[in-house]
């Protein structure tokens, strides 16, 4: 049995928060409108030729945001030059991990090709 205050304590950290019953919250629902602004930081990350730093982003209309983590590895898809990214996904109580591939057009912009939930399994 818990304290008030340790019912009310705010969480913080990389553990799932835990409702008053004792389960796991739920996972974030990610939003298209969030998921664009992740993938226009993503694209800009990669543009810059950031690597293996986190760049943070954020939807100012919706309060969600997280980091985009560009991964060094490179590899060509076709013609076109590409890489994979890490990204979270922070919305009120719930975070989600996203993994993306980003490819460099031929006018030389990258442009995220999938920005999915991380396989985790």
């Amino acid at each position: 049995m818990m304290t008030k205050s340790e019912a009310d304590a705010e969480q913080t950290g990389s553990i799932p928060p835990v409702d008053r019953v004792g389960r796991i919250a739920e996972p974030a629902t990610l939003s298209e409108a969030d998921l664009a602004y992740a993938r226009a930081v993503a694209a800009d990350a990669l543009g810059r030729g950031a690597s293996d730093s986190s760049i943070p982003w954020e939807n100012p209309h919706t309060g969600a945001g997280g980091n985009i983590t560009p991964l060094a590895v490179s590899h060509s898809d076709g013609a076109f030059i590409c890489r994979n990214f890490l990204a979270s996904y922070l919305r009120g109580q719930s975070e989600a991990w996203l993994q993306g591939e980003a490819c460099r057009t031929a006018q030389g912009k990258w442009e995220v090709k999938n920005l999915k939930p991380l396989n985790q399994g």
